[in-house]
């Protein structure tokens, strides 16, 4: 079974009062978790990588849990997420493609209800690359007012043998949505999407 060790696991939160409007009295709170970890394919071709998805998947709850922590505990109040991975250099896109399943997973068995797909990016890039998670709402897809994405990276990583696994959640919608579309209080179909 391939091996993914930890280098560094980081976590960052924000919290946004304004974007340029009025300020609100509940800011909006997003965080990612983030773990640079050894990439035991770099620098060769492996035919069968989906094995390895399953050894990801502790990975996959220690950042949901480091998450679910950083926004205060209450996955109920947790409406929004994504997922993203930066592989280092001597690896390929396929190898951030592993994050798939124990990322999204992760996350939908910690947060209970989550019904829509979660929102993914990946690519290969240099010690330093920066990635734009997409975020969505974690019920159903079509709802504009969580359409978002957060810049994430760590200075130091992805090393050419590594990668960057990233999970990103969030509470409460855009500060000032006003692009209309399906709104939360209207989700019906409880499929994913609408």
């Amino acid at each position: 079974m391939p091996e993914f060790p930890i280098r560094k696991i980081a976590v960052l939160t924000e919290e946004i009062v304004h974007d340029g409007g009025p300020a609100v009295n509940v800011p909006r709170r997003r965080a990612a978790a983030m773990a640079l970890v050894r990439n035991p394919f770099a620098g060769r071709y492996v035919e069968d990588l989906q094995s390895a998805m399953e050894d990801l998947k502790p990975l996959g709850l220690i950042l949901t849990d480091r998450l679910i922590a950083a926004l205060g505990g209450d996955a109920h109040v947790i409406d929004g997420y994504g997922k993203g991975a930066i592989v280092g250099s001597a690896g390929e896109l396929e190898h951030g493609a592993l994050w798939h399943v124990p990322g999204g997973y992760a996350m939908r068995e910690r947060l209970g209800e989550a019904k829509a797909i979660v929102p993914s990016a990946k690519k290969v890039g240099g010690f330093g690359a920066r990635l734009d998670v997409p975020i969505g709402h974690i019920n159903a897809s079509y709802v504009r007012s969580h359409f978002d994405a957060m810049e994430v990276g760590i200075a130091d990583g992805p090393r050419s043998d590594e990668i960057l696994f990233c999970l990103v959640m969030t509470c409460g919608p855009r500060i000032h949505n006003r692009m209309g579309g399906l709104e939360v209080r209207d989700i019906k179909a409880w499929d994913g999407q609408r």
